[in-house]
């Protein structure tokens, strides 16, 4: 187990899984996703980067794992990102010493770094809700429902709150607010995408970047994306993904670390590096990490 516990929350690495647990004091979207696991096969990458304060740990996800990723499409601030971690400068060996332990792993497992064809996380828990702006969505798991504030364009308040069962929804899309630009969060219906403009569509939010409570939208939109039987978004996560023919993996190391097992696996990377598919980093760096087991 290799872990690092700071004021922005908590990082855990058991081989399987990096398990993520947000501090007390974090923005709303790390607030309100709270605690999860990463399953290491959803795992593209980490990194830390130092600076004069200490650092930041940075887990890059295969593309299309994240519900909540693919909703904000690269959106999301340094400070809502669930997949940082700010760091103390008296915590920055360690945040390295984790680093080196979940890239000994995807090595010495082979995991891909490309992307993924449906989901590898569940993305936010329900019922969840979030925006602002003009009102406030909140999704159950079956129905979404739009609530209006006292800041609603007139069309929109003098018709009530929006019930929109999920078999009637065919997307949904977040966008914050950016700049003088507002942000919105919108529901398509039937395929058909809505010309109107958020402030007047009954199926959208309005997002005026008034607090940083208006981002946990995006969480909204994740919940639903997730369930979408569509394309957009996929009801049920993505099976293990085939490895490359041209880097066979080594059959995975068992809990009791068996002696044999990680003899066999000493022998399988010395094949894979004359091979030439390991580089002399990558053979070292696997070659440690399982001579650490014996």
């Amino acid at each position: 187990m290799a872990d690092i516990i700071t004021r922005d929350g908590t990082w855990s690495f058991d081989g399987d899984a990096i398990r993520v647990v947000p501090g007390s004091k974090v923005h709303p979207v790390r607030q309100d996703l709270g605690e999860f696991a990463v399953p290491l096969r959803a795992v593209a990458g980490v990194s830390f980067e130092p600076d004069r304060k200490g650092g930041r740990l940075r887990l890059r996800l295969r593309d299309g794992a994240c519900p909540v990723l693919r909703a904000a499409d690269g959106r999301l601030k340094d400070t809502s990102d669930p997949y940082q971690l700010v760091v103390e400068k008296d915590r920055a060996g360690v945040a390295e010493y984790l680093v080196d332990e979940i890239r000994n792993a995807l090595l010495i497992e082979q995991v891909p770094d490309g992307p993924v064809d449906g989901f590898l996380l569940p993305g936010p828990s329900v019922p969840v809700s979030g925006g602002g702006g003009d009102g406030t969505a909140s999704f159950d798991g079956q129905t979404v429902r739009l609530t209006w504030n006292w800041k609603a364009e007139e069309s929109k308040a003098a018709g009530g709150a929006v019930t929109l069962p999920l078999s009637e929804v065919t997307g949904v899309r977040w966008i914050p607010c950016i700049g003088l630009e507002n942000g919105s969060l919108r529901f398509d219906r039937g395929g058909a995408v809505s010309p109107s403009p958020a402030k007047f569509d009954p199926y959208s939010l309005d997002l005026w970047g008034l607090s940083k409570r208006e981002y946990t939208a995006v969480l909204v939109a994740a919940a639903v994306l997730v369930r979408l039987p569509s394309p957009g978004g996929r009801a049920e996560l993505a099976p293990p993904v085939e490895q490359p023919e041209a880097a066979p993996a080594p059959a995975p190391v068992p809990a009791a670390d068996d002696h044999d097992v990680l003899l066999r696996r000493l022998r399988e990377l010395g094949e894979l590096y004359e091979s030439g598919i390991l580089t002399d980093e990558e053979f070292a760096l696997a070659k440690r990490a399982v001579l650490k087991r014996l």
